[in-house]
């Protein structure tokens, strides 16, 4: 059994170092000495993130039916950005390292006087803006007509095609289109293991309303429901704020905005932004495109260029959260009695890369190995199972590490009265369970 011990926030360090050991993430091109700002999903943090995206999908697209889906191009007409102001103003301030060359974020550093990697004084260079997308070209020809961008977010792919997915959706607003897909960010200094990175995905909703003072009301529902939706899934509370932006701290064209920040191991950090975006984005491509993008009221008898509620939610910097608040180091006694230390990663059952391990008891038993297998395919179609099989003891330690919230071993009373030892992950409570309500028994509780 566990034994009471103060808390202990996980360092970064050891999230780095489980994500890599249990295959959750990698150093994407590692055998060459990686690329910074890039990251690989091993087979079990795919898993964990497509979860984490299929969560976000079904409460905010599948359970309303004013939401509808899209996916946009990740390159899209270079004039795009041109209108929503990524050409102009998308920049971060980096300054130089005169002595050991190394570059940094002006706003990032808390010493400005000294370099913070080689300690030299007054080093630095002349601060300057640095554009933050990724350039690419279109075409045989590699001249100025052929320039393009990664797209640095997802929005603006639903911004100018805002009129053709109300005709084809058959919506008016007040209705929203939501998306989940790839970002680039040329980040001057990325860090963090994925909190600060160049390749990233976004979930995104634009919600658009009209112009008939229930705006806010609409910005302040999507509020409460993020709120909903990290509970739901056991983030912390303690460790999550929505932060209230001040007049100073917004852009001059939203009217509120809340970031959602979550206390990581160096400190808070954004993982979500929800603003109120009024009709700023709209204008901008009907200027630039010379395209109407107005709907047809049919109370007023109008057209209007709706008002924009946007939830903007990195799906990388979630993944790192769950990991980070789900991670427990504990002590416990083993079978023997003696004290031992135990890393837990207490994932909500939903979000669980896997959800029930099956073990066989001893591999050199062909009935029970066959058994087990059995047993873990049957419980395949309903939920994300694994087999393993070795000592029962590290069996349990690897599924710990790994988040899996129950494991189920068959044993030599399985052959006889068809039951199974079914493990909780948290409490260590084991129960006897009959192989004919092993799924319903899996099924309350996850």
């Amino acid at each position: 059994m566990a034994t009471t011990s103060p808390e202990r926030r996980v360092t970064l360090e050891e999230i780095t170092a489980l994500a890599k050991r249990r295959g959750f993430v990698f150093q994407s091109s590692e055998i060459y000495g990686g690329l910074a700002g890039f990251w690989d999903f091993g087979p079990l943090g795919a898993v964990l993130k497509r979860n984490i995206k299929n969560a976000w999908w079904h409460d905010t697209v599948e359970l309303r039916d004013d939401v509808v889906a899209f996916d946009s191009s990740i390159v899209m007409h270079p004039s795009t950005w041109e209108a929503s102001g990524h050409v102009a103003a998308f920049h971060d301030v980096m300054v130089d390292c005169r002595v050991c060359k190394h570059r940094f974020r002006y706003d990032h550093l808390k010493d400005t006087s000294r370099c913070p990697d080689c300690g030299s004084k007054n080093s630095f260079t002349e601060p300057r803006n640095f554009n933050l997308m990724l350039k690419t070209s279109v075409g045989p020809m590699e001249d100025t007509s052929a320039l393009a961008y990664l797209r640095p977010e997802t929005a603006q792919g639903i911004f100018v095609n805002f009129k053709n997915v109300y005709q084809a959706a058959r919506k008016r607003p007040p209705f929203g289109i939501a998306q989940i897909g790839k970002a680039f960010r040329n980040e001057i200094t990325p860090g963090n293991l994925i909190f600060r990175v160049r390749e990233f995905e976004q979930a995104e909703l634009e919600y658009f309303v009209p112009e008939d003072g229930k705006d806010m009301e609409a910005f302040h529902e999507w509020v409460e429901r993020r709120k909903t939706w990290y509970a739901s899934y056991g983030i912390s509370s303690e460790r999550l704020r929505f932060y209230e932006l001040k007049p100073e701290e917004r852009p001059h064209y939203a009217k509120a905005g809340i970031d959602v920040e979550y206390e990581f191991p160096w400190g808070w950090g954004e993982l979500e932004s929800i603003a109120h975006r009024g009709t700023y984005d709209l204008d901008a491509h009907m200027r630039i495109s010379g395209k109407d993008l107005r709907f047809f009221d049919e109370e007023t008898k109008t057209h209007q260029t709706p008002l924009l509620i946007e939830s903007s939610a990195g799906m990388d910097r979630t993944m790192l959260t769950v990991l980070v608040d789900a991670y427990d180091r504990e002590q416990v006694v083993d079978q023997n009695g003696k004290p031992a230390d135990r890393t837990v990663l207490r994932f909500h059952p939903k979000l669980s890369p896997v959800q029930a391990a099956v073990f066989s008891l001893a591999r050199n038993k062909p009935d029970l190995v066959e058994r087990a297998r059995n047993i873990e395919r049957a419980l395949r179609p309903h939920f994300r199972t694994q087999y393993d099989e070795g000592n029962i003891g590290a069996l349990y330690r690897r599924q710990d590490e790994i988040g899996t919230p129950f494991c189920i071993t068959v044993d030599y009373e399985t052959l006889d009265d068809a039951s199974v030892t079914v493990r909780d992950r948290d409490s260590m409570r084991q129960d006897r369970i009959g192989e004919a309500h092993l799924r319903n028994y899996l099924e309350e509780r996850t």
